[in-house]
């Protein structure tokens, strides 16, 4: 840096500011807000900005920035208690197989009801590719329904992670979450099944969840719901 860090132009300028904020606001009698300060405004020296300057080390900081940071020193920002948090976005439950298949066994025969009708050679024999785009709809379906479904407009409520699975565990983990959406009435799950190189569970996930009567139609995840490694399902509702 060099010797001087202002013009002698500058120097005076700060010198004028420096004298003006030491002298206060001007006072207004009749208003106690415009009091004179009783301390005189402390500027940082030439000497302290330089040092602060130099620990920013940036192209940036130039002359009118160096006074602009005397000028502010100390300055506090005002706290505005009119703006409106950030209202909090509803939790949604990610669950791992281990945990699913605790709650299988606590649940007994509906999750096991559902495992027990399902064949793995028929959905082995028609095998997907890890970026396919899965997709799936009963003749019942309102197109607008599964539109809204494909554009992530519908809302899951749990969802099961079956990466590193084996196909036994993640066919338990898969039944186990969507006997627990039927129990609480919820119409959409989302199933994470990865992609790989083979897409062993990709291939079986869409194999079975064709084969159960619950499952109105299915599809892959919009991106921001995990693209092609992940499936959003769409249950039939309970009867009342």
């Amino acid at each position: 840096m060099a010797n001087s860090l202002f013009s002698k132009e500058m120097q005076q300028q700060l010198k004028d500011l420096k004298s003006e904020l030491s002298k206060g606001r001007a006072t207004d009698p009749t208003n106690p807000l415009n009091e004179k300060p009783a301390d005189p405004v402390a500027l940082p020296t030439k000497k302290q900005v330089e040092k602060t300057v130099k620990q920013l080390d940036s192209e940036h900081i130039d002359d009118d920035k160096v006074l602009f940071m005397q000028a502010m020193a100390g300055v506090q920002p005002i706290k505005d208690n009119n703006t409106i948090s950030e209202i909090s976005k509803p939790k949604v439950n990610k669950l791992d197989a281990a945990t699913l298949s605790k709650r299988a066994a606590a649940q007994g025969e509906e999750a096991d009801s559902l495992g027990s009708g399902l064949s793995d050679m028929q959905a082995l024999l028609n095998p997907v590719s890890g970026d396919a785009y899965l997709i799936y709809k009963t003749p019942t379906l309102q197109n607008k329904v599964f539109n809204q479904l494909k554009q992530g407009k519908l809302r899951w409520y749990d969802a099961v992670d079956i990466h590193g699975c084996t196909i036994d565990e993640a066919r338990e983990a898969m039944t186990t979450l969507i006997a627990q959406a039927k129990t609480n009435n919820e119409t959409v799950v989302k199933i994470v099944h990865g992609k790989g190189s083979d897409a062993i569970l990709k291939t079986c996930v869409n194999g079975w969840l064709r084969q159960l009567p619950e499952v109105l139609g299915f599809c892959s995840a919009p991106p921001k719901d995990g693209g092609n490694g992940a499936v959003l399902v769409l249950l039939k509702k309970n009867k009342v």
